[in-house]
């Protein structure tokens, strides 16, 4: 194919989460378009253009704002400059009022759904964002969840969006036998990031009236100097500092065995454009309590304990009635590994292939 398209893989840095995660699996599927990656980070199988490496989640708010500018004023500069013919970038980010075609990924409307008025990116998502989706030749998102809130919150017509669900890595997540050391407690597992939406308020304050004791809360993720010491604070208050371990990033590698261990994946979020966590939990057959909301039952199906996350009574109900039933848990862990088959990357950019051919 002669038309060149440029993918925008700014967002890429080191520790990678949702979206960088997304970004990295589906260019695997694009490969064949013969795309120039603008990235910091050089994948040897195809062209690269480097970019500054300052421009991720890593640096923070510093690292936003630099990519923001980058984007409105450098990259149309670059597409010019190497005749391309489209951008695909794998966040809602693109040059504004530039001749500049492209095709964006909206993975949710968080910022919009719960707005905190103190941060940028909620403006960003009110005022910028609109007229990133309303300028693209189309949108990608990630559920029909997501795609209700585009056309909701923003007018866009549905025609204009196509959602495509997201995948997992098999070679990494997949049923394994984890035996737990005798000197180790049981454990629910919660992973993810630690902002208000994910209701980890409202997991601790379930977690802490589960009548047997021996159980602990693993919390899986990054933390976060605006979010954790309160939490961390909450557990004390409620006497179960001891209970409740932190255990910050986890390595790829060492995830699935985490997971694996877990009693089951608890992930009460108040919304979700996909949940991934959910996804990879029920890959490596760990029985999964989520939320009734969003994309979540998109994607668990059958094979998960849905609740009302605003429910607290529901949540630790939930925790009790799989931690004492094990036919349950072993049933929910089998439904779980079938409804992940149909999960897969490969499909996920096959089906990216498609739009972005279509647009060439």
């Amino acid at each position: 194919m002669s038309n060149l398209l440029l993918i925008n893989l700014a967002v890429l840095f080191d520790k990678p989460t949702g979206i960088a995660t997304y970004a990295q699996n589906v260019i695997k599927s694009l490969e064949s378009l013969n795309p120039t990656l603008l990235s910091a980070q050089k994948i040897d199988t195809l062209d690269n253009y480097t970019i500054p490496d300052d421009m991720t989640p890593a640096q923070g708010s510093k690292g936003h704002i630099k990519r923001l500018l980058w984007t409105q004023f450098q990259l149309s500069q670059i597409y010019k400059k190497l005749t391309a013919d489209l951008i695909y970038s794998p966040i809602p980010e693109a040059p504004l009022y530039s001749n500049c075609r492209y095709i964006v990924m909206c993975h949710d409307l968080i910022p919009l759904r719960f707005p905190r008025f103190t941060s940028p990116l909620t403006n960003y998502f009110r005022y910028v964002v609109p007229l990133v989706l309303r300028q693209a030749e189309h949108i990608i998102c990630n559920s029909e969840a997501t795609a209700k809130d585009i056309v909701d919150f923003y007018g866009i017509a549905a025609n204009k969006i196509t959602p495509i669900l997201l995948g997992y890595d098999a070679a990494n997540f997949y049923p394994r036998e984890i035996s737990l050391p005798p000197e180790q407690s049981p454990y629910f597992l919660y992973l993810g990031r630690q902002d208000p939406y994910k209701n980890l308020k409202g997991l601790i304050k379930a977690f802490a009236v589960i009548p047997n004791q021996d159980y602990h809360l693993a919390i899986a993720g990054s933390t976060d100097p605006r979010f954790t010491p309160k939490l961390q604070q909450q557990a004390k208050e409620l006497g179960i500092e001891n209970r409740v371990k932190w255990l910050n990033y986890l390595d790829y590698q060492e995830l699935p065995l985490i997971i694996s261990g877990a009693v089951a994946l608890v992930f009460p979020t108040l919304w979700e454009g996909f949940g991934l966590p959910a996804l990879e939990a029920m890959a490596c057959g760990t029985p999964v309590i989520t939320s009734n909301l969003a994309s979540l039952p998109e994607i668990t199906g059958n094979a998960a304990i849905l609740l009302d996350p605003y429910n607290i009574s529901a949540i630790t109900s939930a925790m009790v009635n799989i931690a004492q039933d094990q036919k349950m848990r072993l049933q929910l862990s089998q439904l779980s590994i079938q409804q992940a088959q149909k999960f897969s990357w490969t499909k996920t950019g096959v089906i990216t292939r498609q739009v972005l051919e279509r647009h060439l």
